[in-house]
């Protein structure tokens, strides 16, 4: 699996794209003196356009033979006590999708379902990063002769209030290519929760 590491870095205030890409230049600079070099940035701040196309609001997933936005899919799938699915928001912008969830008042997250298949909540990222995985696994190849670096970051990640990360993901996606494990893992959620 990827190896994830955490640092410590001064924090810009303020939600701007100047502030967020101070805090990246922080961070990738914290990372450089621990000896990672070659870092790409996946959020819709990155300064890379291929940092930008990897985040989960740009990614789109096929389900049966429609493309969708990735992280209006992974809301939609959210099953809670009192409600959900919630499919009818596969075609929302990501942003509304969200919006939409976190306006609801349905009690727990109790499982995803997916196409009528139930995924459960544990391991906590296992359903995003898998259909993180899933959305990236027809860019195979293109993802293996173009994606060069060593290490990822997601300045759009706070630890303490999110789970998921795409950055974690998409090194969970480089880590399964290098093993030649990804059709698989992308098959079944199961199977990436075991890598």
């Amino acid at each position: 699996m990827a190896d994830e590491q955490n640092f410590q870095i001064k924090w810009a205030p303020g939600f701007s794209p100047i502030q967020k890409k101070k805090n990246i230049v922080s961070l990738h600079n914290e990372a450089k003196r621990h000896g990672i070099s070659s870092i790409l940035e996946i959020s819709s701040k990155s300064d890379e356009l291929v940092g930008k196309r990897l985040s989960a609001f740009s990614l789109k997933i096929t389900l049966e033979s429609k493309k969708y936005p990735l992280e209006s899919v992974y809301q939609g799938c959210k099953v809670f006590e009192q409600g959900g699915p919630f499919s009818q928001i596969f075609n929302l912008s990501p942003r509304d999708a969200k919006k939409y969830i976190q306006s609801l008042d349905c009690g727990r997250l109790k499982e995803f379902s997916l196409l009528g298949k139930s995924y459960p909540t544990s391991p906590k990222n296992a359903f995003y990063d898998w259909l993180y995985i899933r959305s990236l696994e027809e860019h195979a190849d293109w993802i293996k002769e173009k994606i060069k670096y060593s290490a990822f970051t997601d300045i759009e990640f706070n630890p303490k209030k999110q789970v998921n990360c795409q950055a974690r993901a998409f090194a969970e996606y480089i880590s399964l290519l290098k093993r030649n494990k990804l059709s698989e893992a992308a098959s079944d959620v199961r199977i990436l929760a075991l890598c």
